[in-house]
């Protein structure tokens, strides 16, 4: 068969297919026909969910399979089971043929965690001098040393910090046009975000010679960073935490942090501990504990009553000046955490609250 014979065929194929929904009374979208129905409104992770074909006119098809993210979910007894390597916000698609063409049809749906967050409190160990003039939005430990990001237009800047002392010891300004946000180090380079320019800078980290900018995707701010050794994530202010190539610095994915009720939003700073990431939450005196596979907030951290041991001096802002900040050291097994223009960083360990 020729390639002009070959293309005549799908065409007629194709004519008489739109002829006959049509005739049908139907449109020259066959989708159109047809429709998604599932048992239950409340979707969890592990669920079993009866679902029904709607098919309007009755029309013949064949080859019926469901997919959500490119994962087909087999219809046993009438029902599709939940499980995903990702929760949120989500796409089930029907797949089937009419004849020799394949029609798809969607239905957006929410999946939630299936079980709720373990409530977490915390024990103050140490207490360290911190710089009041510092609106920290990214923390991070690397060998040892403290590491800071500042925000805000004519003020954002990065830092190494010796964390018992509060002394700088290294710090570069930023442009004053633009509102310095979280940082991540890895393979001896600094990643930080700017909130609203739409880009971020890499720095090398012994230096802080700026190495190049890069361009945000389909995020369009910049929140906090933290990194697995082999990916970043980077949060954006909304539900989704997005993993990051750390050479091209693409987006390559996405999480949404969910609870078993909601999907959850404003994530701020980051922090990665062995497969979790805590996150700060924005104006908010607690931090979640969120699975970096999945996306399910597995705890909540109640940090309340530390705001009250900060000394409020002139550079107080009762609104803005909010726990924000949280570095892991490894050695010690503990977390560091402080706020904007908080005087003081906290040594701490979690644990839950019984």
């Amino acid at each position: 068969m020729t390639q002009a014979l070959r293309t005549m065929t799908k065409l007629f194929s194709f004519l008489g297919l739109l002829i006959f929904f049509l005739g049908c009374g139907g449109s020259a979208d066959p989708a159109k026909n047809f429709a998604i129905q599932l048992e239950n409104k409340t979707l969890q992770q592990n669920d079993q969910v009866g679902i029904a074909f709607q098919n309007k006119k009755n029309i013949e098809i064949s080859d019926l399979h469901y997919y959500i993210d490119g994962k087909e979910l087999p219809v046993k007894n009438g029902k599709i089971t939940m499980n995903l390597p990702t929760l949120g916000n989500k796409t089930l698609t029907a797949k089937f043929k009419i004849e020799d063409q394949t029609v798809e049809i969607e239905k957006k749906i929410k999946v939630l965690a299936s079980t709720s967050p373990e409530v977490y409190t915390y024990e103050v160990i140490n207490t360290y001098p911190h710089d009041p003039k510092a609106y920290t939005q990214g923390l991070e430990f690397h060998n040892g040393v403290l590491y800071e990001s500042t925000g805000k237009k004519g003020a954002s800047s990065i830092r190494k910090v010796n964390f018992e002392t509060g002394e700088v010891l290294q710090k570069i300004d930023m442009e004053n046009t633009v509102f310095g946000e979280g940082i991540t180090i890895m393979n001896d380079k600094l990643y930080q975000l700017t909130w609203q320019s739409g880009f971020g800078y890499v720095y090398d980290i012994n230096t802080f010679e700026k190495i190049k900018n890069f361009t945000y995707g389909k995020s369009k701010e910049g929140w906090g960073l933290c990194n697995d050794g082999e990916k970043i994530y980077k949060s954006d202010g909304t539900e989704k935490i997005w993993l990051l190539d750390p050479e091209t610095l693409d987006e390559k994915g996405h999480i949404e942090t969910v609870t078993n009720k909601s999907i959850f939003n404003k994530a701020n700073e980051l922090e990665y501990v062995t497969g979790k990431l805590y996150a700060n939450v924005y104006q908010n005196q607690s931090m979640m504990i969120i699975d970096a596979s999945s996306g399910v907030i597995e705890g909540v951290i109640n940090f309340g009553g530390l705001e009250s041991q900060v000394d409020k001096g002139p550079e107080w802002d009762k609104v803005n000046s909010v726990l924000n900040g949280v570095a892991y050291h490894p050695e010690r097994e503990t977390f560091f955490v402080t706020g904007k223009n908080w005087n003081k960083l906290f040594e701490v360990k979690i644990k839950k609250k019984y």
